[in-house]
């Protein structure tokens, strides 16, 4: 069965859990993704093999000109950018939202950040932790010394919603409804959390991990085993197809002629199965990620 993503063409510009966690979950749906980035960039090395499975990987420095010129090409030919720098960085490197909308009136830009969008603190840099001291979710029942949770919930939780955003995104543009801007936010996420109230009684049972919840995956380091991808639709298994490797691997010209040269016509994205996929997704996304 054709995944449903296949042929979608990602360009991932995000970093450490979040947007990683998003654009990987595109990944195992058939999605092809492109990771960019900084030439020498260092990623935390725990991360790496988890966030890079199912991508190709590569160097581009936006600073130059060569560097923006290769991005212009990429973005041509692209269906979704998802972007994880702070508002304005992509700005200051010379690629503004308009620019980006005239080189590809079709593109979904999908972005990400810690705080949100509007008010103060949409500029501040943070992380899944720091957001949840902030937010109030590491605050305990009794007042006392906030503790964050011991795992990036926000981060992961957030990854998801965003990537259920493409979706209801990518099925709009599929019925002709406009092409979308898509926003998420660990704060976003956070308030939403919050907005739930705990069940009376609520708990977690210690957890108890078995082979049976992992999987082998062969790596650029050797055998590992992995958690599965999070998800389960009837129409389509997740399967991340490329093995997680360092990043920036390749440099992006030999990639260029795979990843968006123009080869025949594109292959249709989105049928029956993506219009599926994102039904199921709209559900968890609900009205948690602006979709403009």
């Amino acid at each position: 069965m054709t995944a449903p993503l296949a042929g979608l063409r990602v360009l991932d510009l995000t970093r450490v859990i979040a947007g990683p966690v998003c654009t990987r979950f595109l990944a195992a749906y058939g999605a092809e993704v492109l990771r960019i980035d900084p030439p020498a960039f260092q990623e935390v090395a725990a991360l790496v093999p988890e966030t890079s499975a199912g991508k190709y990987c590569a160097s581009l420095d936006l600073a130059s000109p060569r560097g923006r010129e290769v991005f212009s090409g990429l973005v041509a030919e692209a269906d979704v950018l998802v972007c994880g720098l702070r508002p304005g960085a992509l700005d200051r490197l010379g690629i503004t939202s308009e620019d980006l909308a005239a080189i590809n009136p079709e593109l979904i830009v999908a972005r990400l950040n810690a705080y949100g969008w509007e008010g103060p603190w949409r500029n501040r840099r943070g992380f899944d932790s720091l957001v949840q001291m902030s937010s109030g979710i590491a605050a305990p029942p009794d007042g006392g010394r906030p503790d964050p949770l011991p795992a990036q919930a926000l981060d992961h939780a957030t990854g998801l919603i965003l990537a259920a955003a493409i979706g209801r995104a990518l099925a709009r543009r599929e019925r002709a409804e406009g092409v979308s801007e898509v926003r998420c936010s660990l704060a976003g996420t956070a308030n939403l959390l919050l907005a739930h109230q705990t069940p009376a009684g609520a708990g977690a049972p210690p957890a108890e991990w078995t082979e049976a919840d992992t999987e082998p995956v062969q790596t650029e380091w050797g055998p590992a085993r992995r958690v599965p991808v999070p998800s389960l639709l009837a129409c389509s298994a997740p399967h991340l197809a490329i093995p997680p490797g360092p990043l920036g691997m390749a440099t992006v010209s030999p990639l260029v002629g795979r990843l968006v040269g123009k080869v025949g016509a594109r292959p249709p994205i989105l049928g029956g199965l993506l219009l599926l996929i994102a039904g199921l997704l709209t559900l968890m996304a609900g009205m948690h990620a602006d979709v403009a």
